[in-house]
């Protein structure tokens, strides 16, 4: 009789084992207000990283990084407009290689936490929506509208089915899914769009992935952004009241784990302003307070990195406010990668509630001091056009959008020519917000000032019937968050002259990429040049390597306005007055520049001398800790000889 009782046990204890989740779930615990990872109450610390401001050969180290300081998990971002770079166009290669960027993560002991939007604001050129769709102009963004629908349609199911295999229960390290992205925020309030984002998500990812949203805290946020079937979380930054920041979550979630997942270690910057920095002290403080309440949280943003080529977004807040090439955000890891004193901050608080990671913190990468690069001028902007424009100029009888134009990001120059005489001062002038976003103005090829989106809208000229008046126009970075995604480039409105509108214009979108991609600029100077010009040009220089591209740090002192590094491909220095940081460029990046290629100036260079500056510190110097240290000695970063 014993044998089949304990036959039947182990049948028992079989159909057990086979009921049970296979050691794989991420799941909602609503009765014990957590997550649970394979059964067991789960709780996450998060950073957040964006794999397209970071070299791909640097991801390794910024995330290996990351998880010695105590990480259980990333927050990662997709950029539609970084994959489908044109309709049906999809490039998933090199440092836009996405899965290998996830695999990477999964090697390193990493869960992540993943944003694919399709809409995901980041600071990022039209919050990852592509510029592409404003070609219809009547499109509706982020709405039930049926063309905006369709083109989301067909980017999530190329998307998602790459998502799919690495989901958590499939046996990879995703973790849980965000729908859109602070949809609260947005005016149109829409919620038959989400339900079809929903719906989709769950066609093509499957029901047992956790799906969740994110939006601030306001109630009216809250009320637009979250929807039945998705986890509704919240963004809240040192400072807050935590315990009223989580009671408006509780407000739309009454049970559940409470999570942060926009966590502010820092803040971005805006062209002509400031540096931000946000106070190591004050956000371990809040990180300390959330831990005790048992959330999770994630810190956005743990590493920034850079905006490169074109791909810095911008902010409307009473005025437009384009965001700086460096995506330092005064986070833990510095732009290029450097533990800072925030980092161990933050590495200390964590140690209070579980233990780190074996072994040392890697140490800060390797810089080197290139010095003075000579830059001479190679050729005005205005002489080289048909370089830059091979196909030549559109005709139109008034200006032209870049939409318009199927120009998606950089420069564009509208010439016409002056109608009549004009011996005494006339305004030249623009209507109002119909300048997007800077445009530089030359009659007779001579600069004659800039015209702004919220500056300068008016400039006084004379001249004669027939001189050739020339504006180039230049895109800063379609606007990423709020109500006005629906960014339009270009001439919006028309020129006039005296209040009498300017007509016969020649529009040249410039393909300056694709010249330089092409082995362009070619050794002879350009015959046509002007020395002594003032306006926008291009500037060549050469420098030397000690045989390894290290990275190091640009700055071009007493330049106006250097918008582009231009080689193999676009490595942009947006050089800003009001800051005095100089910015990184990764040593990937140094060895583009030695390749040939043109440094873009937009108004006027110095007369002397003519260079740039490649140092190996940024001013003031970052602080970092000994590498391994716990609480180590903190000391300047030091420049290798």
């Amino acid at each position: 009789m014993a044998l089949p009782a304990l036959g039947l046990l182990l049948a028992a204890g079989l159909l057990h084992t086979q009921a049970s989740p296979s050691a794989r779930s991420f799941q909602l615990d609503y009765e014990h207000n957590c997550f649970l990872k394979d059964g067991a109450p789960f709780r996450y610390i998060s950073g957040s990283i964006h794999y397209a401001r970071v070299p791909r050969p640097a991801w390794r180290d910024r995330l290996l990084k990351m998880y010695m300081s105590g990480l259980s998990a990333v927050q990662v971002y997709v950029p539609w407009n970084y994959h489908e770079t044109l309709p049906g166009v999809y490039d998933f290669t090199g440092n836009r290689d996405v899965e290998a960027f996830l695999d990477l993560t999964a090697e390193l002991g990493l869960l992540v936490i993943l944003r694919p939007g399709p809409y995901i604001c980041a600071e990022w050129e039209m919050g990852g929506l592509p510029a592409w769709l404003l070609w219809k102009p009547d499109i509706i963004l982020r709405t039930s509208n049926p063309a905006y629908l369709a083109a989301v349609d067909s980017w999530l199911h190329v998307l998602l089915p790459k998502i799919k295999p690495r989901l958590y229960h499939q046996g990879g390290n995703i973790i849980s899914v965000q729908v859109e992205n602070e949809y609260g925020s947005y005016y149109a309030c829409d919620h038959g769009y989400l339900r079809h984002l929903l719906g989709s998500f769950r066609a093509l990812l499957g029901s047992e992935v956790l799906l969740f949203t994110t939006d601030s805290t306001g109630a009216q946020e809250l009320r637009c952004g979250t929807l039945q079937g998705l986890y509704a979380t919240v963004d809240f930054g040192p400072g807050s009241n935590v315990t009223e920041a989580f009671g408006a979550q509780r407000r739309v979630e009454p049970r559940g784990p409470l999570v942060n997942s926009e966590y502010y270690t820092g803040w971005l910057d805006y062209w002509g302003e400031a540096h931000a920095s946000t106070s190591a002290a004050w956000v371990a403080r809040g990180l300390e307070d959330m831990l005790q309440l048992g959330a999770s949280i994630n810190m956005y943003m743990f590493h920034g990195g850079t905006n490169f080529a074109y791909w810095s977004g911008a902010d409307y807040k009473g005025q437009y406010k384009p965001v700086t090439t460096s995506y330092d955000y005064d986070a833990p890891l510095s732009e290029a990668g450097d533990p800072t004193e925030k980092l161990f901050a933050i590495r200390t608080v964590i140690s209070k509630f579980q233990p780190l990671p074996v072994g040392p913190m890697p140490p800060a990468t390797p810089k080197y001091a290139y010095g003075w690069v000579g830059l001479r001028k190679y050729a005005d902007l205005l002489d080289v056009l048909d370089v830059l424009c091979p196909s030549g100029p559109i005709q139109s009888q008034f200006p032209l959008t870049f939409e318009a134009l199927k120009q998606v990001h950089g420069f564009v120059v509208y010439h016409t020519q002056l109608p009549w005489d004009v011996p005494d001062p006339a305004t030249l002038g623009a209507p109002p917000h119909s300048i997007c976003d800077r445009g530089y103005v030359m009659l007779q090829k001579e600069y004659q000032g800039t015209l702004e989106w919220d500056g300068q809208t008016t400039l006084h000229v004379t001249g004669r019937a027939g001189d050739s008046l020339d504006i180039l126009m230049e895109n800063m970075g379609r606007i990423s968050f709020g109500a006005n995604t629906s960014d339009f480039k270009g001439l919006l409105g028309n020129l006039s002259l005296n209040s009498r509108p300017l007509s016969n214009w020649l529009i040249y979108p410039l393909a300056i990429d694709t010249a330089v991609q092409q082995g362009w600029p070619h050794t002879a100077l350009p015959k046509s040049s002007s020395g002594g010009r003032v306006g926008p040009a291009f500037y060549t220089g050469s420098f030397e390597t000690p045989g390894i591209a290290w990275d190091t740090f640009v700055k071009f002192p007493g330049w106006s306005k250097v918008r582009h590094c231009m080689t193999g491909k676009v490595v942009r220095v947006d050089q800003d007055p009001a800051q005095s940081h100089l910015h990184h460029l990764p040593g990937t990046a140094v060895d583009k520049w030695l390749q040939p290629g043109p440094v873009l100036e937009l108004s006027w260079a110095p007369a002397d001398p003519v260079c740039a500056w490649l140092g190996a510190a940024r001013w003031p110097p970052q602080q970092h800790h000994s590498a391994g240290a716990r609480r180590g000695t903190s000391h300047a970063s030091p420049a290798l000889p």
